[in-house]
Parts: C-alpha cells; sequence; structure tokens
C-alpha cells in the first residue's frame, strides 16, 4: 500500500503548513475585516495582498540556485520561511487594523510573499523526493499534499472562527495563537529527509552548455560568469518545459492551469461574507466550513489519488472538473433557501468532495510535468498560473457581487460556468496527458 511510505507522512505535514498561512490572510483576516466594519467590496480588493502567490514563479529559480547553510536546498528553504511567518503574523497581531489599515495591508502581503515562497519549497521538495519512476508514488503525494494544506486552511483554520465567538476574545489575540501554531509546524521539518536528486549535475551540464555558446573553449571572465548563473538560474527552468513538452502543447498546458480554478476562486474568495450575510455565526462557521470541509477532503483527497493511480490524471481532472461546476450550483441554492445548517452541511459536503478531487488531479498533472533539476521554478511557474484566478482576479469578487445588486444566487451560477473554457481545453489535452504518464513527449 503506497500510502505507507513515511516520505507521505512529511509531505502531508508540510501541506499543513502550506495551507495555514492562507488562514492568516484569507478566512480569518476577511471575518476580521468584515466584522470591523469593511464593504464587501473593500475585503474583496484587500485579498489582492495574495498577488504574491501568482508571481512567486519570478524568484523561484533561486530555490533552485541559492542553497542555504543548513538543512539542506529544500529543508533550509522551508524552515527560513515559516520563520519569516511568525514573525510577520506576530507583526500584524500588534498593528491597530482599523486605524492602521495600510501597514495591516503590508503585513499581509509580506507574510503572503514568505508563505508564498514556502510554496516554492514545499511543492519542490515534494517533487524531488518522489522519483520520476514512482507514478503511484506520484498520485498518492498529490492526494497528501492536498489533504495537508486542507487540514492547516480547514481543520486548524476553524480554531480563531471558535474562538472568536468566546467572551472577551480580540480578532488580534488570536493572531498570536495563529503565530504560536505555525512555530510548531515549524518542528516537523527538521524531523524530515532532504531530498536527493542529480539537480547539481544537470545545471553543471547547462552551464557548460551556455559558456560553451557565449565563449566556445576560452575560460569566462567575470562578466561571462554572471550572466552564465543568471542564463542556468532564470532562462533554463523556463527553456527547458517549453522544449520538452513544445510550445504550443506548453502554452495550452498553462492556459489550461489558469482557467481550471477561477470559478472556484471567485466563490472562495466570498464564501465567508456570504456566509456571515446570511445569517452564520462564526462557529457555525468554523463547524461547517472549516471542520466539516477538512474532514470531506481528507478523505476524498485520498479516495482522488486512488482513483488517479487506477484510471490516470485526465480522467481525474476531467471528472473533478465537472463536479466543482456543479457543486458551485448548490451556494445558488444556498442564498435561495436562506440559512439552513443542513443545506449548508450538504453543501460544504460537496463542495470538499470537488475540490478535493480537482486538486489532486491537478498537482499530479503539474508534478509529473516538471524536470528534477529545475523543480521549483517549473512547479511555481505552473501552480501561479492556477492561483492567479484565486487571488488577483478573484479580488474583484466583492465587485460583481455589488455590481449584480448583491444577487448571491446569479453570482454562484456564474462561477460554474468559468469553469466550462478549461474543460475544453483539458480535453485538446488528453493525448498528451497520457503520453507524459507513460514518459514520452510527442511532436506537435
Amino acid at each position: 500500500m503506497c500510502y505507507k511510505d513515511k516520505r507521505l507522512l512529511f509531505i502531508f505535514l508540510f501541506g499543513v503548513a502550506s495551507g495555514f498561512p492562507w488562514v492568516m490572510i484569507g478566512s480569518a483576516l476577511s471575518a476580521w475585516l468584515q466584522e470591523s466594519g469593511l464593504s464587501r467590496s473593500s475585503i474583496g480588493l484587500f485579498g489582492s495582498i495574495t498577488v504574491a502567490y501568482t508571481i512567486n514563479f519570478l524568484w523561484s529559480p533561486l530555490l533552485d540556485r541559492v542553497k542555504p547553510p543548513v538543512l539542506g536546498q529544500r529543508r533550509g528553504w522551508i524552515v527560513s520561511t515559516q520563520v519569516c511567518i511568525v514573525l510577520a503574523c506576530i507583526g500584524l497581531a500588534v498593528v491597530p487594523v482599523q486605524q492602521e489599515l495600510f501597514l495591516a495591508g503590508i503585513i499581509g502581503f509580506s507574510i503572503a510573499v514568505f508563505s508564498a515562497t514556502q510554496d516554492i519549497a514545499i511543492d519542490a521538495y515534494r517533487v524531488d523526493i518522489i522519483k520520476p519512476h514512482e507514478k503511484d508514488k506520484l498520485a498518492a503525494a498529490s492526494a497528501m499534499a492536498t489533504a495537508g494544506w486542507w487540514t492547516g486552511f480547514g481543520g486548524l483554520g476553524a480554531i480563531p472562527f471558535f474562538i472568536a465567538d468566546l467572551p472577551n476574545w480580540q480578532w488580534s489575540e488570536i493572531y498570536f495563537i495563529l503565530a504560536g501554531i505555525m512555530a510548531m509546524l515549524m518542528l516537523f521539518v527538521f524531523l524530515s529527509e532532504e531530498p536527493v536528486t542529480d539537480r547539481e549535475a544537470r545545471q553543471a551540464a547547462a552551464s557548460a552548455m551556455y559558456a560553451n555558446a557565449m565563449v566556445g573553449d576560452r575560460p569566462l571572465n567575470l562578466g561571462g560568469k554572471i550572466a552564465n548563473w543568471l542564463l542556468v538560474t532564470v532562462v533554463e527552468p523556463f527553456r527547458d518545459f517549453f522544449t520538452r513538452n513544445t510550445f504550443k502543447l506548453a502554452l495550452s498546458i498553462l492556459l489550461f492551469i489558469f482557467l481550471f480554478k477561477i470559478g472556484e476562486a471567485f466563490l472562495g474568495r466570498m464564501s465567508i461574507v456570504f456566509y456571515k450575510e446570511l445569517g452564520f455565526s462564526n462557529s457555525d462557521i468554523g463547524s461547517y466550513s472549516k471542520l466539516l470541509n477538512w474532514w470531506v477532503t481528507i478523505i476524498f483527497a485520498v479516495l482522488g489519488g486512488m482513483v488517479n493511480i487506477r484510471f490516470g490524471i485526465y480522467r481525474g481532472l476531467m471528472i473533478g472538473g465537472i463536479a466543482m461546476a456543479t457543486s458551485n450550483l448548490m451556494f445558488a441554492m444556498m442564498s435561495i433557501v436562506g440559512p439552513d445548517k443542513a443545506l449548508f452541511a450538504a453543501t460544504v459536503f460537496v463542495d470538499g468532495f470537488t475540490a478535493a478531487w480537482s486538486s489532486v488531479a491537478l498537482v499530479a498533472f503539474i508534478s509529473l510535468l516538471c524536470n528534477q533539476a529545475f523543480s521549483a521554478s517549473q512547479y511555481a511557474l505552473m501552480a501561479s498560473l492556477g492561483v492567479f484566478g484565486r487571488t488577483l482576479m478573484a479580488s474583484g469578487s466583492g465587485f460583481l457581487v455589488d455590481w449584480m445588486g448583491g444577487n448571491w444566487a446569479a453570482f454562484f451560477v456564474l462561477t460554474a460556468v468559468m469553469v466550462i473554457p478549461s474543460l475544453i481545453f483539458l480535453w485538446t489535452l488528453k493525448d498528451h496527458i497520457y503520453a507524459l504518464e507513460r514518459r514520452e513527449y510527442p511532436q506537435s
């Protein structure tokens, strides 16, 4: 049974650490701002601080070339970013948000930057620790990463909402607790093992190729060495990706990844505001949106991994995409029925199932595309496109709801329709995905 591999346990725990910062700058911060009297549009716009997740590919090459002095290439970067997240979270706790909204936004943005950098390192760790020939482990690792992320975001993310409903607790005090939880998650990095790859040899080969192209057999001067380092660090990861997949297919892949989660992104950005406007308490949100969603996601992430192992990534993506679009319609039903807890639970159940299923397949797909010599750069490039809709574009979700006159039902129907273009792209990529799973690269 592939799930017994101890490497998957650390992939799960790192997934927890990856999902938890989204609580600090996502659901908890949205609730804090909503209770502080900010409008839907302002809350949606404030969420644009997470643009860091969409552009983290810009500095991702550094994580492939710069090696921290302790713990190794991957673990060193993970623990360094986690220290910064803890310190920034404490900073947000001591800032009076209502009076210093701009400063709070700057600190929130710094959390997003450190968290986005942590994601690069964690994703690269997963790609590196699972070898290319371990196809079953690839799907299992994707499932555990997804289950871990939702444990951090959903399971641990319920904690601030329960505390917020207790007497005499302020959101600023809750953020000290969030910082403490992040500090505890840091300890698992020291217990994990550093992946062993031939990264340095492959990068040396790329360096020799560029040096030969620049000066032939002659030695490089200082300027040439700097240019060579930059070419291997910044250019080679992306040249390798487009060369292996061909430009046309690479562009189609990137467009599919960009479009796949946009509908879910628009829905997710406004979900907390929707629940509170519908009349649910913080404890209700913690119980259903966080805890229930957490368990549903874990169960179906594992099942989704098994389906991908059995039927392949293409079918997993197609089934997950169709189900994801359908589940958004249940939110429209909630807006019509009102604050019904049974419907809330059913909606969260279905939404958790579809989010887990589709996420596992997408993570496995992106992992399959990466070259271990440049795993940080290549995974970050593709993942950042997937996050783009969840961050920058979805920042306008509040304006969209206001433009619709607060018609939540119409808004959720629109988020379902947003999934369709990505499924059309997916259908065109079917043969290429099958070839990738066989480690063949069709020339077209």
